[in-house]
């Protein structure tokens, strides 16, 4: 991993999403500053995850995202992490996590070699994410704990200027999810890159996000502290807190 202090910030203005005569997301306002970890909440069809899919560049949208960097100078061409609810692949696939991590970066194919100073890179992010065990199981073979923390590692390979996490946590058992949690709050706190967390827990909201935002028929209807968003009664009525 690149050993740098990311001061990078992202504004989203005027995002439109439409799939045919289906109008997705409807002109959503929303600001991930360095070092937020930004809660994305809403019900369920709320278009949370379209909006992950538009910044990744996978979904066509109408609008604006912008990068800038500590100095308010726009950053061309963003680097995006990006760790998702879960990872459809065939479990009996021979591909060990140091296969994954060597192709990443590699254009030898991986059933050939891996580089040595490829090897220690990929072992070192790893041990950032406590996952110092897995490096030679096959990925079929990794608990949903171990395969969310080798996805975060793999998010931050190369460090990104922007961390996007989609439920990253459904297939984990409770004690992974304050492992996970605590790993991406530490690595938020070293690096200081804005993290967009997309979560249907608000327990989870409560404890690790630093602001929220509030995902309503298609737009953002409100982003502040973690406290004023939950206490909005548009909020409350949302998840049932009454």
């Amino acid at each position: 991993m690149e050993e740098h202090i990311c001061h990078c910030s992202v504004k989203i203005e005027n995002l439109s999403v439409r799939k045919g005569s289906t109008e997705i997301l409807n002109h959503v306002n929303l600001t991930a500053n360095h070092g937020e970890i930004l809660a994305l909440i809403g019900r369920n069809g709320a278009g949370k995850t379209t909006l992950l899919k538009a910044i990744l560049g996978q979904t066509p949208y109408a609008g604006q995202i912008t990068y800038f960097d500590c100095r308010g100078k726009k950053i061309a061409r963003p680097r995006i992490g990006y760790v998702p609810q879960f990872l459809s692949f065939d479990r009996s696939t021979p591909v060990t996590v140091e296969d994954l991590f060597c192709a990443n970066q590699s254009r030898v194919p991986v059933w050939l070699s891996h580089s040595r100073r490829r090897q220690k890179q990929a072992q070192s992010l790893l041990k950032k994410v406590g996952g110092e065990g897995v490096f030679q199981k096959k990925l079929g073979a990794l608990s949903g704990g171990e395969l969310q923390r080798v996805l975060l590692a793999f998010a931050l390979d190369p460090l990104p200027d922007l961390l996007l996490l989609d439920e990253p946590v459904s297939a984990v058992d409770r004690k992974g999810v304050g492992v996970f949690y605590d790993l991406v709050t530490s690595l938020r706190s070293e690096y200081h890159m804005p993290v967009i967390l997309v979560s249907h827990d608000i327990g989870h909201v409560k404890k690790y996000a630093s602001k929220a935002a509030f995902l309503e028929d298609g737009t953002v209807t409100m982003q502040n502290t973690v406290e004023k968003v939950l206490n909005n009664p548009q909020v409350r009525e949302a998840f049932g807190l009454d």
